[in-house]
C-alpha cells in the first residue's frame, strides 16, 4: 500500500465514524408517559389556560394552510393542507374536544376539509369573535373554554377573546404580539398540530390516545 492510499483509506475511515447510526427500526418506546415528558416544554400561564378548553377553533388560510391560494382560470381555487394537522384535529374531537373551522373566505375547499375532520365549518365570515359567541352559546360554554388560532387582522378580535390565543410561527407582527402563545411550525405546516398536541397534553389525553394507537 503506497503512502498515498494509505491516507485515503485513512480519511475514508475517519469519515464513516463520523456518520450517524440509523436508529432500529424497532426500537424500544419511551417509559416515560408523553404528557409528562413534554407537560414541562410549555409556560405555567399557558397550561392553566389549555386545560379549561372545551372547543378549538381554526383559522383556514394562512393557519390550515400557508396562505398561498391557487386560483384557474375557470374560477377554482385550490389549497393544501398538512396531513397532521388533519390528525390533530381529529384527536381532539375524539377526545371530546369540539373542532370547528372559521374562514373569512367562502368557497367549498373549506368545507370539504371540515367534512373530512367532522368539524363545524363557518365561511365568509365577516366577524369571527360573533361567530364564535354564537357557538359558545350554542355548546353552553365561556369564551374562557375556547382556542383560537388564526394569523391576521381578520381574527384579532377572536383572538381577544379566547381564553387561549394562539398563532403559527409566521403570522403578522402585529398578532403575534397580542397572543397567549405562539407555535414553532408555520401555518400550513404543522402549527395547528401544536396547539392540538398542547391541549391533549394539557387535559392528559395523550397517554390514552398512544395505547389505544398501539391496539391490534
Amino acid at each position: 500500500m503506497t503512502g498515498v492510499t494509505a491516507l485515503k483509506e485513512s480519511r475514508h475511515i475517519s469519515a464513516l465514524a463520523h456518520v450517524p447510526k440509523r436508529p432500529a427500526s424497532h426500537a424500544p418506546l419511551p417509559t416515560t408517559p408523553m404528557s409528562a415528558a413534554r407537560y414541562r416544554d410549555y409556560p405555567a400561564e399557558v397550561l392553566a389556560r389549555a386545560k379549561r378548553i372545551r372547543l378549538a377553533c381554526f383559522d383556514v388560510d394562512g393557519t390550515l394552510t400557508d396562505g398561498r391560494l391557487y386560483l384557474d382560470d375557470r374560477g377554482g381555487e385550490a389549497k393544501a393542507f398538512h396531513v397532521q394537522d388533519g390528525q390533530g384535529l381529529a384527536l381532539l374531537r375524539r377526545s371530546g374536544i369540539a373542532i370547528a373551522l372559521v374562514t373569512a373566505r367562502g368557497g367549498n375547499v373549506a368545507e370539504r376539509r371540515g367534512a373530512e375532520l367532522g368539524a363545524e365549518v363557518f365561511t365568509a365570515v365577516t366577524d369571527k369573535r360573533g361567530c364564535v359567541e354564537s357557538l359558545c352559546q350554542r355548546l353552553e360554554i365561556t369564551a374562557d373554554a375556547v382556542a383560537f388560532i388564526g394569523d391576521d387582522l381578520a381574527d384579532l378580535h377572536a383572538l381577544d377573546a379566547a381564553g387561549l390565543s394562539v398563532a403559527p410561527a409566521d403570522a403578522h407582527p402585529w398578532i403575534a404580539a397580542r397572543v397567549h402563545w405562539q407555535t414553532q411550525s408555520r401555518g400550513g405546516e404543522g402549527a395547528a398540530r401544536e396547539l392540538c398536541d398542547l391541549l391533549l397534553i394539557a387535559q392528559g389525553k395523550v397517554d390514552a390516545l398512544l395505547a389505544k394507537g398501539r391496539e391490534p
